[in-house]
């Protein structure tokens, strides 16, 4: 049987994932400006070489940017979908809060029939009682 995530546990899951993204932008950035550093270590102190130097400090920059707004918006859908989630939860709370007042109305309505006809047919209740009472007997026996 299927079990059925929760709001925290959607929240959860969701958290974890954008944590790894994360990490995983924050890896890509280190190596990108590892690689922009090494290379403009190799190019020295070549005019043409501060120009990369810059370049590359730059496209590093932008690296690192464009990972936090990845994990900034990963972050946001987390919050939506754990927003939705809680808000499905409630909505599905208040529906079996519903059906369970309108099963007990309906249970209540069905005992107040049954006594009454129970107080009207004093002997015929108690002739059916008898015979369900007997019947159980017998099914009780052949065990």
């Amino acid at each position: 049987m299927a079990q059925n995530p929760t709001a925290d546990d959607i929240k959860r899951d969701a958290q974890a994932a954008a944590n790894e993204a994360k990490r995983d932008l924050q890896d890509g950035a280190r190596r990108v400006a590892d690689d922009v550093r090494d290379t403009a270590r190799k190019l020295g102190d070549n005019p043409s070489a501060a120009r990369i130097k810059e370049h590359g400090a730059a496209l590093a920059e932008d690296v690192v940017e464009a990972g936090r707004q990845y994990v900034d918006r990963a972050r946001d859908v987390t919050h939506d979908y754990a927003d939705k989630a809680r808000v499905e939860a409630e909505r599905l709370y208040e529906a079996g809060q519903q059906k369970a007042h309108e099963v007990a109305h309906y249970a209540e309505e069905r005992y107040d029939e049954v006594s009454e006809m129970v107080r009207r047919n004093p002997a015929q209740a108690l002739g059916i009682a008898a015979g369900i009472g007997f019947l159980v007997g017998l099914l009780i026996s052949r065990r």
